[in-house]
């Protein structure tokens, strides 16, 4: 491979469309490193990054691969788990611009789109039509048509709904030669025509049809893959190109053969991992919906054995789905904040659950068959609990097991789970006896223990062990574990890959497996496909020892820095940067819903997700060459768009924390290079209001002027269209102080933040007043002020001495019988999500204890409600509906159940939440004139469209100060936190 210099691609630039990185600046030199790694464990810094618009950008970059003898390689979500996106070439990113869904035909149940669609949105979108795409990846949520066609993918519901490769039915591409060509279903005589070179764009189309006829025309060579390809029985196979696939089309004699034989390169082009054309468009066969009810049956099992004897049981009483979770990761669900919560349906401590699904058109069907199934696996001395889940219950219980792979990456220390022999399927019939073989000769051979989740019912676990891949012993142990396992699945006939594909992991293994005359076969393949090895070199076949170009240099020495937070729960920052595996939960969009990421969803750019977040700063962490390894423009680059909403704390199944990340990121760059304007006025926000306070007519008066105000926030670098919260007239402080105090026993303290102490001034008088009328008698200690501001603009050591005193002054008074109570989201919940890990160590404990006392008001209100001491009879009876956006912090750290629980007191008032994840104000993030218009993007996803559907006497509710500001400046409605609706409801 070439070196290709700047002003050779500058060259290429004017006629791109699309965006392309080359160069050593720091927004290049970022992307490029970004792009070095996928979901797998290898990395390799690319030449370039492009990203096309168009399938004439792609035809240049075709073109622009072949005359400078670089290659290509096509990417879509990069959640490949064999570094199949990971190369030295162009990475060519088709996940921005090619999106669309171009045509539906519900008629004829199927759908044409281009490779960056999503599995989750395109079925959100068919739903409607009664349709769906079947095969469904545990990824599902941000998994790509491209990438599925690659791997072939197949998912949880295989047995029923089948692999990508099924439902293939054409593909458009651009060959190597440039041309662009559909492949679809021939008849024999369109198959000879294309041979004789007759309805083809190229030479080259009709080259490759010729040289598939050569070979496979050949009755040896058909019986030669027969006897090397896996058995017939095992669905999941992806062992090189499906040359199996095709065969039958060629074995036929000719007076035998049906006349509706037909031939289709689709069967060969998924599974190919974009190593023989670049698809840019396909046409995918639908499936009508399931049915409506299902019943989900987790068996629990206390060996392995067992329940993959009981998995044969279940596919005899035909379910739709048999999935395994084995109890290390049940374990590690216990520390998830998101998992813990799907958790509920485990008794006790099972070796293995297997989740068995049924689906019927009545709940008494799906019942029956569930309870069929159960009296069989109890006749035959098979599990011990069988808990039968339904609705959201069971969907909860899937969100477990699909986070399983990725949940493992929480793990401590270096030793991490290793996708090595993860993906390695056999006849369901074998499986027993395969991983009983595998268990052992891991544990006796190589000192190994494994851990099983997934496919039972397919014949595929993903079976993962724990390697320190940054040793030498390691990265050895990684190859000879593959080694073996190899032979263990040829003896059992069965497929290396199963879905997760060949890449540069499994890639020099393929001969041993299909044989060597074989693989010959599926190099020849891919000579004629692309004879200068353009597309996606090194997979498949001609590929890297498969224990080479992995993350790190083997036995390397890495100095961790010294922080301000304390990352040793994770070790070190390092480590807690390590944990993200590369998954891609963070490429959600607004269609699959929740949080993280909220920049991701607007721009769609890689460089915007939590993984690029933790990537970068591993990168640098790890490789840097300066005294402060967080001194680089490129970190500062990619950090840029978080809005530190701690969606990733939560959804991430790794527990990435990136909003505590940056913010230790951006103080150590600063060290380097000084604080902005603009981050000590945001920082400095207390002193600044507490000034401002002294006069807030004046200050009222300027920013209710819109010429004033856009002049007063061009000064301090915010967007001259964001309006700016009023001051109130006097300080919730000073009213508390001029009130009478209650003389009610039960006392409370009440954290008066500076942002309801100066700018919702209102909000905090109602909360008093709510909480005196229901019988409590409110104080607001000594303390100071929260410390969110220096935390959002990353001044981590001013934020350090207000925790600590807070906790000092704090540590003594607060109680479960007289506990802190917040209002704002933000500054409350930093007692339990920041100061612990922000004191120091002899404070440690204290802060621990405030943490478990410290109580949004919300959460207060609802605990007082199940004690029986706030009743109904104190609100009205009126009926209204109330429209509740979660702020973010609220929704990672703790739950929305409790702001429902208090809301829905009065009898007839409904809360309904709204499916939003950030507002996108954040803080300051949606003042500061570069963020402006991605702030009000992110508004516009779900939340801005749902408030202003909503008729004037619906109530909108937000607990958070920013989000209730961003819904003004965004909807032009005024929405109310929960305590202001609570206390008007007061008869």
């Amino acid at each position: 491979m070439f070196r290709i210099s700047a002003p050779t691609f500058s060259s290429l630039a004017p006629t791109f469309e699309g965006d392309l990185y080359f160069d050593d600046s720091p927004e290049h030199h970022a992307m490029r490193l970004l792009y070095a790694t996928d979901a797998s464990v290898y990395q390799e810094k690319p030449l370039a990054v492009a990203i096309p618009k168009t399938v004439e950008d792609i035809r240049r970059l075709v073109q622009f691969a072949r005359q400078n003898h670089t290659s290509l390689i096509p990417r879509a979500a990069g959640t490949s788990l064999a570094g199949q996106v990971v190369g030295g070439g162009i990475v060519v990113d088709c996940s921005k611009y090619f999106t669309g869904v171009l045509e539906i035909n519900a008629a004829e149940g199927w759908v044409r789109v281009q490779p960056g669609v999503i599995r989750d949105d395109l079925n959100a979108l068919l739903k409607p039509h009664g349709l769906m795409f079947g095969p469904e990846t545990s990824t599902a949520s941000r998994a790509m048509v491209g990438g599925m066609i690659g791997n072939n993918s197949c998912g949880l519901h295989s047995i029923i709904w089948g692999t990508t490769r099924h439902h293939l039915l054409e593909v458009r591409a651009v060959l190597s030669d440039g041309a662009e060509v559909t492949f679809r279903r021939l008849s024999r005589d369109e198959f000879e025509q294309k041979c004789r070179g007759e309805n083809v764009v190229s030479p080259l189309e009709q080259k490759i049809y010729q040289q598939i006829r050569q070979v496979l025309g050949n009755p040896a060579v058909q019986q030669q893959i027969r006897d090397g390809f896996p058995k017939p029985t095992i669905t999941r196979r992806n062992t090189g190109y499906a040359l199996d696939a095709l065969v039958p089309f060629f074995e036929q004699h000719p007076d035998e053969r049906p006349s509706d034989q037909s031939f289709n390169f689709c069967n060969l082009i998924a599974g190919s991992e974009g190593t023989l054309c670049f698809v840019t468009e396909a046409k995918l066969n639908l499936l009508p919906l399931p049915p409506q009810k299902s019943a989900l049956v987790c068996a629990h099992f206390s060996t392995i054995r067992q329940s993959l004897e009981a998995n044969l049981v279940a596919l005899e009483h035909g379910c739709s789905a048999s999935e395994l979770v084995d109890d290390y990761i049940l374990q590690l669900t216990k520390g998830n904040i998101e998992q813990a919560k799907n958790r509920d349906f485990v008794e006790g401590d099972p070796k293995a659950v297997l989740m068995i699904e049924f689906f019927a058109d009545t709940a008494e069907e799906v019942t029956r068959r569930a309870s069929a199934l159960i009296a069989a696996l109890q006749q035959q001395g098979l599990g011990y609990a069988y808990p039968v889940l339904f609705g959201t219950d069971a969907v909860k219980a899937w969100n477990l097991r699909k986070a399983g792979l990725s949940i493992m990456y929480n793990i401590p220390g270096d030793q991490k789970p290793a996708n090595v022999i993860e993906d390695c399927a056999v006849d369901v019939r074998d499986l027993p006896d395969y991983i009983d073989e595998l268990d052992r000769m891991a544990a006796e051979k190589h000192g190994l223990t494994l851990e099983y989740s997934a496919h039972a019912g397919a014949g595929e676990l993903h079976v993962l062990p724990l390697i320190n891949l940054k040793s030498e012993q390691g990265r050895q142990q990684f190859r000879d574990l593959l080694a073996d396992t190899a032979a263990l699945v040829k003896k059992y006939g069965g497929s290396l890959s199963g879905e997760h594909g060949d890449g540069r992991l499994r890639g020099e293994f393929i001969p041993f497996m299909i044989g060597e005359a074989n693989f010959r076969l599926v190099q020849e393949v891919k000579k004629s496909w692309d004879p200068n090895g353009i597309f996606n070199p090194g997979k498949i076949v001609d590929t890297p020892a498969m224990n080479a170009f992995l993350r790190y240099e083997p036995d390397q020495k890495t100095g961790v820095p010294d922080t301000i937070f304390d990352f040793s729960a994770e070790e070190n920052i390092l480590n807690l940067a390590e944990k993200c595996s590369g998954s891609g939960d963070c490429r959600k969009t607004a269609v699959t819903g929740g949080t993280m990421c909220p920049s991701y969803m607007v721009t769609r750019r890689e460089r915007d997700t939590t993984r690029a977040r933790a990537n970068i700063l591993r990168q640098f962490l790890t490789h840097s060459d300066k005294p402060n390894p967080f001194d680089h423009e490129e970190i500062k680059e990619v950090m840029d768009l978080c809005l530190s909403c701690k969606g990733c704390k939560s959804e991430c199944p790794s527990s990435v924390d990136i909003s505590r990340m940056k913010a230790e990121f951006l103080q150590h760059y600063y060290d380097a290079n000084g604080i902005p304007l603009r981050s000590r006025l945001v920082g400095n926000f207390t002193k600044l209001m507490s000034l401002a306070s002294l006069a807030p007519w004046a200050y009222n008066a300027i920013y209710d002027t819109p010429a004033l105000r856009r002049m007063a926030n061009r000064m301090a670098g915010f967007h001259p269209e964001r309006t700016m919260p009023e001051l109130g007239k006097t300080t919730l402080r000073q009213w508390v102080k001029s009130r009478p105090r209650s003389a009610s026993p039960q006392k409370v303290y009440l954290f008066c933040d500076e942002f309801t102490n100066y700018n919702d001034v209102e909000v905090g008088m109602k909360t008093v007043q709510l909480l005196e009328r229901l019988g409590y008698a409110v104080s607001i200690p000594d303390h100071l002020e929260s410390g969110r501001t220096y935390l959002s603009k990353g001044l981590v050591r001013d934020a350090q001495k207000i925790a600590t005193e807070n906790v000092r002054r704090l540590k003594d008074l607060i109680t479960a019988e007289t506990p802190l109570i917040g209002i704002e989201p933000s500054a409350i919940l930093g007692f339990r999500d920041e100061y612990p890990d922000l004191v120091p160590q002899e404070l440690k404990a204290d802060a621990q204890h405030l943490a478990k006392h410290s109580l949004l008001v919300e959460e207060f209100i609802a605990q007082e409600i199940d004690k029986g001491r706030i009743a109904k009879t104190a609100f009205t009876t009126e009926k209204r509906l109330i429209k509740l956006h979660g702020h973010c912090h609220q929704k990672a750290l703790t739950s929305l159940v409790p702001t429902k629980r208090m809301l829905s007191l009065p009898e007839n008032y409904e809360v309904q939440l709204i499916p939003s994840g950030c507002c996108g104000m954040a803080g300051s993030f949606g003042y500061e004139k570069e963020h402006y218009d991605v702030s009000m993007q992110v508004g516009e996803l779900v939340l801005f469209p749902t408030v202003r559907q909503q008729p004037a006497d619906v109530l909108i509710a937000a607990p958070g100060t920013s989000c209730r500001h961003q819904i003004k400046d965004g909807t032009g409605r005024i929405a109310k936190h929960p305590a202001e609706i609570l206390f008007d409801a007061l008869t």
